[in-house]
């Protein structure tokens, strides 16, 4: 028998970029709800599905490539839980660490203090860096670079860790996103530039996101769960697509 992905919110609603920055603040000024706390939930559905779907061969490794926003943060709390079931994590940093801010730098100090294993990628060093730790067997790349604010052409090392998931995938690795795929439009579904990840599994945060609506969008987002933040119903329909 199936077993349901247990961090599916009721009811699914649709948002759009402007309604989930709106949600998120609301859930912080509204509701008092901390940041880490829907943090730590969107890990938390992260953990739950990539469980559920992935291959039970995939849990040897993962290399978790972040940006220097909330989606490397909720990158960075997946590393966490995932090294507490003793799962090998790498975290790739495709940005200066000094960068991180906010509700990601604390959960960056928190796998810097247990020790998890870092590397900086620099221009020219990504596929040096990374692709020795490819397992034999299927190693997991969890995308953590771009969320859902991105509205622009990826550039620089972001650019450089979209292409290095992509070449990772077709050498056999499992590709998970976290909330949409690097490089694709939160709106529209359709690619920011020419470079986007290729995702088998994206986990979207809270609701779904329009773009992720559009047939086009599964080139990129492969199987399509959708991960509860602890949001109650009422904030979600408030900011959802009507």
């Amino acid at each position: 028998m199936e077993t349901r992905f247990s961090h599916e919110p009721a009811p699914i609603l649709t948002f759009s970029r402007e309604g989930v920055r709106a949600l998120d603040r609301a859930a912080a000024e509204d509701l008092g709800i901390p940041g880490l706390i829907l943090m730590e939930n969107a890990a938390a559905a992260l953990e739950a599905a990539y469980r559920q779907r992935a291959d039970p061969g995939l849990t040897a490794s993962a290399i978790v490539l972040a940006g220097p926003g909330n989606n490397g943060g909720d990158g960075f709390a997946l590393a966490r839980r995932l090294a507490n079931r003793g799962v090998q994590v790498v975290i790739a940093l495709a940005f200066d660490p000094a960068r991180a801010k906010g509700d990601a730098a604390t959960n960056l100090a928190i796998v810097q203090r247990m020790g998890l294993q870092l590397i900086t990628l620099s221009a020219g060093n990504i596929d040096r860096a990374l692709a020795p730790l490819l397992s034999a067997k299927r190693t997991i790349v969890i995308d953590a670079l771009l969320g859902t604010g991105a509205d622009r052409e990826p550039r620089g090392l972001i650019a450089d860790a979209i292409e290095w998931s992509n070449a990772a995938r077709s050498a056999g690795a499992f590709v998970m996103a976290v909330d949409i795929p690097s490089g694709l439009d939160c709106d529209s579904g359709r690619p920011l530039g020419a470079g986007v990840v290729h995702a088998d599994l994206t986990v979207t945060l809270a609701g779904m996101k329009r773009g992720l609506r559009t047939p086009e969008s599964r080139r990129w987002s492969g199987e399509v769960l959708v991960g509860d933040i602890g949001a109650p119903p009422s904030l979600l329909r408030r900011f959802a697509d009507a």
